[in-house]
């Protein structure tokens, strides 16, 4: 095992998270609209992803990514749609990234196909970043990641990752994704659409660690449109209606999480505090016995699977931090407010230790979801 390298990688994730101020990263007040999506056709040039019987991943996906592009810019022509790339180039991980987060993207789509030896499995399936469940999850991790060793001073530029060693990974184990909850809302959006319009086998939704997903600071999800080792699924993703049918069931996804979005922002917004004596303006002061009467704004800063431990984590960088609990995941906030003006006053300073962090709100305890 090389404990080196993952020790490196460790310390290099940890010191990311928290503190890294990536360039285009700080947002400035929230953004009330969705305004930006970057869609990311995998792979390109010399690298050309999974190959099929008589077609290469790298071209699939970019008419796939072509597609959605032109459907977005028709039907939603105030979003912005940003492409890492629009013809056949390499284009380094690091760099989609880099793309993503310097265009203060609030949606990272990344379109690929998958390969496998059964050549009897068939299906879709979207990612989301997180620690692999199983083999499988990770295998796809690998074969994703691979890209990296085409790249110059691949071992500098990701602090000593091997995409190839299963010890590399542990890293993941220990990320706290505060977009998980979104990036999971879409990503069954998207599984959704294959299923329900579509008409594909729904593999589900699944966590990874892929790196392209881990240097964004927004939601962001991997998505494998099909297999390329079947030979059913490489002669649908290859035809023209298959590629249609593909790319607006990304779209579709795309339209309804933007819809919900704007609407939930919208709705956190126009809520006025019942009192002006309520507003709240440190961080760490805590809530009346009458605070849950109207709407409290917080400053998400953690999600993670696992409970994280007093003295670690979020708790290390604010002495104000509140845990809740959704679903399967534990969620960590800090900063009270009872307005949307004053918690965004909040906001940069918190940004400081945590730039992709966000405001949610709550009401009488429970979070209000779009």
């Amino acid at each position: 095992m090389k404990l080196h390298i993952v020790f490196r990688g460790l310390l290099f994730l940890f010191f990311c998270f928290f503190m890294a101020t990536v360039a285009g990263q700080s947002k400035g007040e929230e953004s009330i609209v969705l305004k930006t999506v970057v869609i990311d056709p995998g792979h390109g040039g010399k690298d050309s992803g999974a190959v099929g019987r008589h077609n290469k991943e790298k071209d699939i996906v970019l008419d796939i990514a072509l597609k959605v592009r032109d459907y977005l810019r028709k039907y939603l022509p105030e979003l912005n749609v940003v492409m890492t790339r629009e013809d056949d180039k390499f284009v380094p991980l690091d760099e989609r990234a880099r793309i993503a987060n310097e265009n203060d993207a609030d949606l990272f789509v990344s379109i690929h196909a998958n390969s496998i030896t059964n050549p009897r499995i068939y299906g879709s399936e979207t990612f989301v970043l997180g620690l692999h469940r199983s083999e499988e999850n990770l295998e796809v991790a690998k074969k994703e990641n691979s890209v990296i060793v085409l790249e110059d001073n691949y071992e500098r530029k990701y602090e000593g990752f091997d995409p190839n060693s299963t010890e590399s990974y542990i890293i993941f184990e220990l990320m706290q994704n505060v977009y998980l909850d979104q990036s999971i809302g879409f990503a069954s959006a998207v599984q959704n659409q294959f299923r329900n319009r579509v008409g594909r086998h729904d593999r589900g939704v699944k966590q990874a660690g892929f790196l392209v997903l881990r240097e964004t600071s927004m939601p962001g999800v991997l998505v494998e449109v099909g297999f390329l080792s079947n030979r059913y699924e490489e002669r649908f993703m290859a035809s023209e209606n298959g590629k249609v049918y593909l790319a607006s069931a990304i779209f579709r996804a795309i339209r309804d999480y933007k819809e919900r979005y704007d609407a939930r922002n919208s709705n956190l917004v126009k809520q006025k505090p019942k009192t002006s004596e309520n507003v709240v303006t440190e961080l760490d002061k805590g809530p009346s016995s009458d605070d849950t009467a109207g709407i409290q704004y917080r400053i998400q800063v953690a999600s993670s699977q696992k409970p994280i431990k007093e003295d670690e984590g979020p708790y290390k960088y604010f002495d104000n931090v509140w845990e809740y609990k959704e679903g399967d995941y534990y969620k960590y906030t800090t900063g009270l407010a009872y307005s949307h003006e004053e918690i965004e006053k909040i906001l940069p300073e918190v940004r400081e230790k945590v730039p992709d962090c966000f405001i949610v709100g709550f009401r009488d305890g429970e979070r209000i979801i779009p």
